[in-house]
This record gives C-alpha cells, sequence and structure tokens, in this order.
C-alpha cells in the first residue's frame, strides 16, 4: 500500500494531500454557491473547516476499517481549485468525490483529477471497483463520470450499494497491474 502523504501529478494539476494548512484557501473556493445548486452547503465557517481537515488528516475512519483519502487540486497556474476524495474500503472497492470552483469548470480539469485519483487507487492501494454515488439532477457530474468508462452496476451489483430515491451510482474497474497490487 502506498505511503499516505503521497502527492499525485497530473498534466495540468498537483493532487496535494489534504491538510489543514489548506482550509483557508480551500474556504474561499468552497464559499462558491454555484457549487451547491445540487446537494450539501458551504462549509459553515472557516474555524469548521480548519477542525474537519484536522480529522481528516487521521487519514482512517474512527473505527480503522476505511481508509480516508482527501487531496486539494493545485491548478499550476490558479492555486486550489478544488478537491478529489476517496473512502478506500478493505474488500477492494472505494467511493470517489470531487467538487472544483465554478471558475474551473468546463476546462476538463475534473476530468484529469478524477483519474489521476482512479489510477493512485489502482496502483497504490489495491482498489479494484470506484464508485461514484451524485445527485441524478447532476448532469455535469454525469457527463464527466461517463466520459472516463463508469457505467451503471447493474441491478444485481446495485443492491450492494443503496442509494437515495433522488440519486444515481456509477461504477468503474480500476486498473491494477500485477506488480502493484496488493500481496
Amino acid at each position: 500500500m502506498a505511503e499516505i502523504e503521497r502527492t499525485i501529478e497530473s498534466p495540468r494539476l498537483t493532487l496535494e494531500p489534504q491538510r489543514s494548512t489548506h482550509a483557508e484557501a480551500m474556504f474561499e473556493v468552497l464559499s462558491d454557491p454555484a457549487i451547491y445548486e445540487h446537494e450539501n452547503a458551504p462549509p459553515k465557517s472557516l474555524q469548521w473547516l480548519l477542525e474537519r481537515y484536522a480529522k481528516l488528516e487521521t487519514r482512517r475512519s474512527g473505527d480503522g476499517s476505511e481508509l480516508w483519502l482527501n487531496w486539494v487540486l493545485r491548478e499550476r497556474s490558479a492555486g486550489l481549485i478544488g478537491y478529489v476524495q476517496a473512502t478506500v474500503h478493505a474488500d477492494g472497492h472505494a467511493l470517489v468525490a470531487y467538487e472544483l470552483g465554478s471558475a474551473h469548470w468546463g476546462r476538463g480539469l475534473g476530468s484529469e483529477a478524477v483519474m489521476a485519483l482512479i489510477n493512485e487507487l489502482g496502483s497504490q492501494y489495491g482498489v479494484h471497483t470506484v464508485l461514484a454515488i451524485f445527485k441524478r439532477s447532476n448532469r455535469r457530474s454525469r457527463r464527466l463520470l461517463e466520459g472516463l468508462g463508469f457505467a451503471s452496476p447493474g441491478p444485481e451489483r446495485a443492491l450492494r450499494w443503496p442509494v437515495e430515491a433522488d440519486e444515481d451510482l456509477l461504477l468503474r474497474q480500476a486498473a491494477i497491474t500485477p506488480a502493484e497490487a496488493p500481496p
């Protein structure tokens, strides 16, 4: 398994392990009201975000059964622009999420970041199945995920990961090369 603090490079982005020191810059990114058209709400305060990021620095759930992997996205010419995250389960599946400030939408940066995340999960953490749950009304997320090869898991597999009535679940297999597969 990879060192949890690993930085990831993609053509236009650096994915830095999220730390509490990122809270101030990310508070500004996450205060963009356009992000919340389909779900959630902006952080309550900078202090709340700072405390949340400090808690997530453990990189593990409270019971230790899940890895909580979070990276902030740094566009080399624009600073921090969003995040990607994954909850990794011992059975080799991971739930992923992502968010970019609306000023950075439509340029392929979200796809680039999520693909870098998928590659990292497959090669360094032994993840073979990547899942994303999103609001059905969020067509932008659907296009991004389908463009990366995510598809409906089918009825039998979908039962394993229940979603709310207004949500969809898409699945993608991550590539694990034999040299990088866990023992």
